[in-house]
């Protein structure tokens, strides 16, 4: 059998996500992405979600960091650098949840994106108040 290249890796680990599948067997997949292919914002915001909702809010707020600084523009790396913020009682919060807000206000592309990623945490941890926080400030 032959490797699979990273973005074949990272397209079918975000097809089994969309399936269902959880971040217990999903997180080494991302974490192989990253050391693949370490400049891509993407894989790096998909492994900060992955850890948010495996309750890794220290590992999640590493990987979100990684992923806004390789693209500052991505509101929803921002959203998940808030929340890990959040959850781990660090400061800046509110810088990164104002650029999300002017980002998917901007390009409404972003913000259905975003707004169906809120949907999705909130229907896997459905009482999960740092998502609800950050989602209440954002679209209000």
């Amino acid at each position: 059998m032959t490797e699979l290249t990273v973005d074949a890796l990272f397209d079918q680990a975000i097809e089994r996500y969309q399936a269902g599948e959880g971040p217990a067997t999903l997180l080494p997949v991302f974490k192989e992405v990253c050391e693949r292919s370490p400049k891509s914002s993407s894989a790096w915001t998909c492994l900060a979600w992955l850890y948010l909702l495996d309750n890794k809010p220290s590992q999640a707020a590493k990987a979100a960091q990684k992923a806004v600084k390789l693209n500052p523009q991505d509101p929803q790396a921002r959203v998940n650098l808030a929340v890990a913020l959040l959850e781990t009682a660090q400061k800046g919060v509110r810088d990164h949840v104002e650029v999300a807000s002017q980002l998917v206000m901007a390009v409404p592309e972003l913000r259905d994106e975003v707004k169906r990623n809120f949907e999705d945490a909130l229907s896997r941890k459905p009482e999960w108040k740092s998502m609800m926080k950050v989602q209440h400030w954002i679209f209000g």
